[in-house]
């Protein structure tokens, strides 16, 4: 690598269970093999990278976002606090306002234009993040509170610990979440490569083309790895190559993946078919770096 910041790869896909998380924490500890890789998972709504990566804790804390809080002596029930709010945060409600912090997107709107500063910015914990080690491996998860209903401001808080704790060269996978809606444009919005998990069948391509075309419109370079290669059809390579999109890695379909899997086992350790798709997958990263 000749650039001077981590490289980041997203690890992303159209649909829930395709293998994006089989991907992402086996390629982040075969990489770890060889250099210093951090794994973070981004998907801190249901995060589960961690069922298959084990490490020292180094490092843990709580996550805030601020949120207004009503000071009824000093409000005048102007109004102005409700007709800003793009997010219906809050309502005024008679001679009261009231406040639902489960919408707020902390934008400060209504209490930077309050006229009487009662609406102060409080800060409310939104979840947390571990971080662990394991020789040349970091893991690094976060995990929203139960009732928080926002992802994107945890995986914004989750991506400026990567940016402040990793400033060299070093490579940084981010397990992402699934779909395309606000926490995967959060969660891809700073990444170098956005490798695209899909399978080979009319939902996975339904899903997978979704995908793609908001990773366009983000303008990033992408790659596919075709998982559970062997079922359904051959529709999913036919688009790719029409479309000029580089197929990584074709992944088997074998019940003895699933069991490793299924036992929070690493897969490219045990199996030699799925460790030299993910050496294809380690030469193909080099074209699209380069």
């Amino acid at each position: 690598m000749t650039n001077h910041r981590p490289l980041k790869i997203a690890i992303a896909s159209g649909k829930g269970g395709t293998g994006k998380t089989t991907l992402a924490t086996n390629l982040a500890s075969y990489l770890a093999e060889k250099m210093e890789v951090v794994l973070i998972d981004l998907d801190v709504e249901e995060p589960n990278s961690g069922l298959f990566i084990q490490g020292d804790l180094n490092h843990e804390e709580d996550k805030f976002k601020m949120v207004p809080v009503w000071v009824e002596d000093q409000c005048t029930l102007c109004g102005i606090c409700q007709k800003v709010c793009n997010f219906h945060a809050l309502i005024q409600l008679g001679k009261m306002i009231m406040v639902f912090p489960e919408l707020c997107h902390g934008c400060y709107a209504c209490s930077e234009l309050c006229p009487e500063s009662a609406l102060p910015m409080v800060p409310k914990k939104m979840g947390k993040l571990v971080h662990y080690k394991n020789h040349q491996l970091h893991f690094i998860e976060s995990r929203l509170e139960i009732g928080e209903e926002q992802a994107v401001p945890l995986i914004r808080q989750t991506r400026k610990y990567i940016d402040e704790h990793f400033k060299n060269e070093i490579i940084c996978i981010y397990d992402a979440p699934p779909g395309t809606s606000c926490p995967v444009i959060e969660a891809t919005k700073d990444a170098d490569i956005v490798i695209l998990v899909t399978e080979p069948t009319p939902f996975g391509l339904h899903d997978l083309k979704l995908a793609i075309e908001t990773m366009i419109k983000l303008n990033k370079r992408i790659g596919v790895v075709l998982n559970r290669y062997g079922i359904g059809n051959d529709d999913v390579l036919n688009y790719c190559e029409e479309e000029g999109i580089p197929v990584l890695a074709k992944i088997p379909n074998s019940r003895h993946i699933a069991e490793l899997y299924s036992q929070g086992k690493l897969i490219y350790r045990i199996t030699s078919e799925v460790k030299n798709e993910f050496d294809k997958i380690i030469s193909n990263l080099g074209i699209l770096i380069n």
